[in-house]
């Protein structure tokens, strides 16, 4: 198929525009949304960059879904960025963790698609509490084997959480450099404000920006590319609730 060359070119002007920004607003990338082809030009230009296209009522977003993708952010350059000099990896893995448990506050653990208008950060440490509580009571094997089959670090995840501070929760001024749960929670809210994911509406709550809600819903529940880790992380609980269920009718 040809194209003619001021198609090509009000294509380029638009992915070039999220190339450098991530996102365009709506009315500088009008001719995606009014012209069929230019739309395909641009998903194709995206597509080869190992990245996708959402767009919520007034933003293009562009997003990496690979890793090699180069506009997804290197673990060095979040580490480097947004973390302490002391960081590893594992500091890292377990911030995306307390992303989607985070989702998760919001979601009701993925089963709807409104989320709350706001949730606390107090919540937010009481869920991620809850759910290593929840890893903390299934069976090294069983973890060992969900490591296998989703390839994340389970055990190690819980014991990083398990180790931090939480006597130093109370105290009244907490950032990266406090060996603290809450801490680690600022700085993992730092970074999604960073990324217009999240706004601290002050009172220690937070809410979820409009990018964060087109993302989630038109990429993140895609079983393809959460691998099932939701589902895991959610039915934790149920697994739990299941298994005492079957404890008490076998000693009735």
């Amino acid at each position: 198929m040809e194209y003619r060359d001021d198609t090509i070119l009000k294509a380029f002007q638009i992915y070039a525009g999220l190339a450098s920004k991530g996102e365009l607003a709506k009315v500088d990338s009008a001719p995606y949304f009014e012209d069929e082809t230019i739309r395909s030009l641009v998903d194709n230009y995206a597509k080869a960059v190992q990245c996708t296209l959402v767009h919520d009522a007034d933003y293009l977003y562009l997003i990496p879904i690979a890793m090699d993708s180069p506009f997804h952010m290197s673990n060095d350059s979040i580490k480097k960025e947004y973390m302490t000099a002391k960081s590893i990896n594992m500091d890292m893995y377990l911030m995306y963790l307390a992303i989607i448990v985070l989702f998760g506050c919001f979601y009701d653990s993925y089963e709807t698609t409104e989320p709350l208008q706001f949730i606390t950060m107090q919540h937010w440490l009481e869920n991620m509490d809850l759910r290593m509580e929840s890893l903390s009571r299934h069976d090294e094997a069983t973890l060992r084997a969900k490591e296998g089959e989703l390839n994340v670090n389970w055990l190690a995840l819980l014991r990083k959480w398990t180790d931090m501070d939480s006597i130093k929760e109370t105290a009244k001024k907490q950032d990266a450099r406090t060996n603290s749960r809450l801490s680690f929670l600022n700085m993992t809210k730092d970074f999604l404000i960073e990324q217009h994911l999240l706004q601290d509406i002050g009172n220690q709550e937070l809410e979820l920006t409009d990018k964060a809600k087109t993302i989630y819903i038109s990429y993140y529940m895609d079983r393809e590319y959460n691998k099932g880790i939701t589902d895991f992380m959610y039915n934790l609980d149920h697994h739990e609730d299941t298994k005492e269920g079957e404890n008490h009718a076998v000693h009735q």
